[in-house]
């Protein structure tokens, strides 16, 4: 396969994950929080079995099967219910663009393991990427305190996740460069975090499922994202330009809003893409700030 070709495929990835916020919570809408996640990645381990494969754990780390499947399955809890949880399409996607601020805490999680030097612009990076969540949470009044304080308030828990998430993503990105020696858990991970969405399902009440035809189409679709994402991620960073994907990457926010907005058929202010596009930018400045002259 020639770099371009795989490129355009690892581009494609970033695609398919951007609308992962909107099919997660439309298949919430109808199956639950719980019980919708856990379909979710259900499929999605099936999915990887047969794209990715199962890997020989035999060739793993026993420290980073441990902690990097601890860590992982937290964060696709912390991912898929903080959504789920969302009490309106719009603070999904509000909650979606909070977990976007791992980017930007993974790298500097990262310069901070690997001691090396803060660059000048990695701090305004991250402020942009905060100011960026702020202008987000203030709603139609853009930066407001209050506005900032009663969205919080409204449903920590699902801020709360999100917030929890893309901080155990950002060291879930450090470990595993540091502990996988090129190990690819991905399909363990999946089928593990299917198993512990499950036994919640079946240890707690939860709400009844309304199967519908739309909740069914965002099912297949989320896990077909999902799925797929990975495997197409994983040949577009082997054979294709790195640096062209990592830019890419950096715009999910913006991207992840706008299929939202279609899949939710979500109303989102002009703040909100401001916002939007401040924590793309600020992620973006952070990754800049690292690269070597």
């Amino acid at each position: 396969m020639t770099q371009q070709r795989a490129t355009f495929v690892g581009l494609s990835a970033i695609l398919l994950w951007s609308t992962i916020v909107g099919l997660i919570r439309s298949v919430s809408e109808g199956l639950g929080p719980v019980g919708g996640a856990a379909m979710i990645y259900t499929l999605s381990a099936v999915l990887l079995i047969f794209t990715v494969g199962f890997p020989r754990l035999s060739t793993f780390p026993r420290g980073y099967l441990l902690v990097g499947s601890l860590l992982f399955v937290s964060y696709e809890l912390c991912l898929s219910l903080s959504l789920g949880f969302a009490a309106t399409p719009t603070q999904a996607i509000e909650v979606g663009m909070v977990n976007y601020l791992w980017p930007g805490m993974t790298i500097l999680l990262a310069v901070c393991v690997s001691r090396q030097k803060i660059r000048p612009l990695l701090i305004p990076g991250l402020l942009l990427a905060l100011a960026g969540i702020c202008r987000v949470l203030g709603g139609g009044e853009g930066f407001s305190f209050m506005q900032i304080g009663n969205s919080l308030y409204s449903n920590p828990l699902s801020y709360g996740l999100a917030f929890s998430g893309a901080i155990i993503w950002a060291v879930y990105c450090v470990v595993t460069k540091q502990m996988a020696r090129g190990s690819n858990g991905i399909t363990l991970f999946f089928m593990l975090t299917a198993l512990a969405l499950w036994v919640k399902f079946f240890s707690s009440p939860q709400p009844e499922m309304q199967v519908s035809t739309r909740v069914v189409v965002s099912l297949l679709l989320a896990a077909a994202a999902m799925g797929f994402g990975y495997a197409a991620w994983n040949l577009g960073i082997l054979h294709g330009n790195v640096t062209v994907l990592a830019t890419a990457s950096y715009f999910i926010p913006v991207f992840s809003a706008l299929l939202a907005a279609f899949i939710l058929d979500a109303d989102l202010s002009v703040p909100f893409w401001q916002g939007a596009s401040m924590v793309s930018l600020g992620s973006l400045i952070c990754w800049w700030s690292t690269r070597d002259k």
